[in-house]
C-alpha cells in the first residue's frame, strides 16, 4: 500500500491523514466491542499512518483511544465533542476527555452537532471556557461539529473557530437545511476563511454501504477538506478505507471478507412514548403525535448515529 500523506488542517499546524478514525462505530452506541478488540482495530488504522481520531463525549470510546495509544510514538491527534452549552458543562466535559485519554493537553474541542449561528450563540458560555484553556496552551484548537450548512456558513465568520466537522456526502443525505451541493459550496467558503474542515458520514452512518467505494472515493476529494473521518469496527475495513483514501485497490481477500451492512433504526414495542429520544436527534427524525404508542423516527432522514438510543432510558431503539 502506498504510504500515507498528510495535509494541513487550516492553521492548527497539524498534518493530517485524508482519513481520520471516526471512533462512534466500535462503542456501546454501535458494535460496543470489547476494550482489546476495539483498541486493537484502531492501532491497525494508525500503523497505516491514520493519524486523526473522531471521537466525542458521548461516544464513550476515550477507554478504547488510551488502550490504542500505549506504547505509540508518532504524532496523533484527537478531537473530541460535547453538547455542554455553559461552563461548568464543558469544564467537566474537556476534564473527563483529559483524564481518560490520559493527556495534559488536548488538540480539538468541538461544539457538538450546531445546527446555526442562533445555537453556537446560545453555547458561547462554553466556547468561552474552552478559549480559555487554549489561551492557557491546554487545547489546541476550537471549533464545532454540525449537519447544517448555515452553521458552516456561522463558524466560518467566527474568528475564535478554528474547526468545522460538517457532514457531507454524495447523495446529501442528512443535511438538515440544504443540499449537497450547498454544503459542498459552505465546505469552500470556510477554508477560503482559513478554517480547518474535515468531513463526516461519507455513507450516511452505513445507509449508502452498498456504494462504500464510490461514497467514499467521492467524499476524500472534497475541495477544502483536509480529512474525512469514516466509522470502522474491524481490521479488514480498516485496510479498505485506507486503501480507498489512497486511490488504491484494496487487498481482494479483505474485499472477498468484507460485509456489507445496511442498518436500519427499530424502535421496540418497550417504548413508552416519553420523547426523550427527541432531545438528541439534530435530524428531527423522530416525532410523537398525541395518542401515538410509540415513537416513529423517520429513516429518510435519520443517519443512524445512536445518539437517541443514549437518550432513552427503556432500551427501546435498536440499530440492526
Amino acid at each position: 500500500m502506498t504510504k500515507m500523506t498528510y495535509r494541513p488542517l487550516g492553521q492548527t499546524g497539524f498534518m493530517v491523514s485524508p482519513i481520520a478514525f471516526g471512533a462512534l462505530t466500535i462503542g456501546p452506541l454501535h458494535k460496543n466491542l470489547p476494550l482489546s478488540e476495539g483498541a486493537a482495530v484502531i492501532r491497525e488504522a494508525l500503523d497505516f499512518g491514520v493519524n486523526l481520531i473522531d471521537t466525542a463525549e458521548c461516544y464513550e470510546t476515550y477507554d478504547y483511544i488510551r488502550e490504542a495509544l500505549k506504547g505509540r510514538k508518532e504524532e496523533i491527534y484527537i478531537t473530541s465533542k460535547s453538547y455542554a452549552w455553559n461552563r461548568s458543562l464543558m469544564e467537566k466535559a474537556f476534564e473527563e476527555a483529559r483524564r481518560k485519554l490520559n493527556r495534559d493537553k488536548l488538540d480539538i474541542f468541538l461544539l457538538h452537532e450546531q445546527e446555526s449561528g442562533l445555537t453556537i450563540k446560545g453555547h458561547w458560555e462554553a466556547v468561552e471556557y474552552l478559549l480559555e484553556q487554549k489561551a492557557k496552551n491546554r487545547l489546541t484548537a476550537v471549533g464545532i461539529s454540525t449537519h447544517a450548512v448555515s452553521a458552516v456558513y456561522a463558524a466560518a465568520d467566527l474568528d475564535e473557530m478554528d474547526i468545522i466537522h460538517p457532514l457531507i456526502n454524495k447523495y446529501g443525505h442528512g443535511i438538515i437545511d440544504g443540499t449537497r451541493d450547498d454544503m459542498v459550496n459552505a465546505i469552500a467558503y470556510a477554508a477560503r476563511k482559513g478554517k480547518g474542515l474535515y468531513g463526516m458520514k461519507a455513507l450516511a452512518g452505513g445507509k449508502l454501504a452498498h456504494k462504500a467505494k464510490e461514497c467514499c472515493r467521492w467524499a476524500y476529494e472534497i475541495p477544502g477538506l483536509s480529512s474525512f473521518a469514516v466509522g470502522m469496527k474491524s481490521r479488514c475495513e480498516v485496510r479498505i478505507n485506507v486503501a480507498w483514501a489512497l486511490g488504491e485497490e484494496p487487498d481482494s481477500q479483505d474485499l472477498s471478507e468484507y460485509i456489507v451492512e445496511r442498518r436500519h433504526i427499530e424502535v421496540t414495542d418497550r417504548c413508552i412514548a416519553c420523547g426523550q429520544c427527541l432531545r438528541r436527534c439534530g435530524q428531527r427524525a423522530i416525532s410523537l403525535k398525541e395518542n401515538d404508542a410509540r415513537a416513529f423516527i423517520d429513516e429518510s432522514k435519520c443517519v443512524l448515529c445512536g445518539y437517541c438510543r443514549d437518550n432513552c432510558d427503556q432500551d427501546a431503539i435498536s440499530i440492526i
